[in-house]
C-alpha cells in the first residue's frame, strides 16, 4: 500500500482530527465523533484507512500516555474499521446512511465487550472477573451505542466530502 505524499497528509490530517474531536468532546463521558470518522474514512479509503486509524490511536497514546488503558486501542478501532471493510461496496442510497450509523452504534454498544479481552490479560483476570467487568460497564457502553448512532447520521456526508476530495486530487 505504497502512500502518495497528498495521501500521507490526508491522512495525517484525518488521523489528527479525530484525535481533535475526540478531545473536544471529552466533557461528554462516551460521546465521541471517533467512531464516525472511522466508518467514513473506511468507507473512503478502504485498506489505506488504517493509516489515519492509527495515526489517531499513536496521538493518543502519545499525548495521553502509552499505558495500559491504552493498550486495546490498538485493536478496537480495527474492530469498527473490519466490521465496515465487510459491508458490500455498492448498498441502495436510501439505506447506506442507516446502514453507516448502525454499523457505528453496534461498535459502541460492543466497546466493553470488546475492551474486556485486554483487561483480562493485563490485570488477570478470570473468566468470570471478565464478564463482571463486561457487565459493569453496560450502562456506558448503552450511552457509547446510542451517542454512535445520533453521530452516525454525519458519515455520509463525510464520505460524499471526502471521497469529492480523493476524486478530485486524482484528476489534477
Amino acid at each position: 500500500m505504497k502512500l502518495t505524499v497528498k495521501e500521507i497528509a490526508v491522512f495525517s490530517a484525518l488521523g489528527a482530527l479525530m484525535y481533535a474531536s475526540k478531545m473536544l468532546m471529552e466533557l461528554f463521558p462516551n460521546i465521541h465523533l471517533v467512531g464516525v470518522f472511522v466508518v467514513a474514512v473506511t468507507v473512503v479509503y478502504r485498506k489505506k484507512a488504517l493509516y489515519p486509524i492509527y495515526v489517531f490511536v499513536f496521538l493518543t497514546g502519545l499525548f495521553a500516555g502509552f499505558a495500559t488503558w491504552w493498550v486495546p486501542y490498538l485493536y478496537i478501532w480495527t474492530a469498527l474499521w473490519g466490521m465496515t471493510m465487510l459491508l458490500p461496496k455498492r448498498i441502495s442510497p436510501k439505506i447506506r446512511p442507516l446502514i453507516y450509523m448502525m454499523i457505528c452504534a453496534l461498535h459502541g454498544f460492543l466497546y466493553g465487550t470488546l475492551y474486556a479481552p485486554a483487561q483480562a490479560l493485563l490485570f488477570g483476570l478470570n473468566l468470570d472477573g471478565m464478564l463482571a467487568w463486561i457487565l459493569a460497564g453496560i450502562p456506558w457502553d448503552i450511552v457509547h451505542g446510542i451517542s454512535n448512532f445520533c453521530c452516525g447520521v454525519l458519515i455520509y456526508p463525510l464520505t460524499r466530502v471526502l471521497a469529492k476530495g480523493d476524486s478530485y486530487g486524482r484528476q489534477q
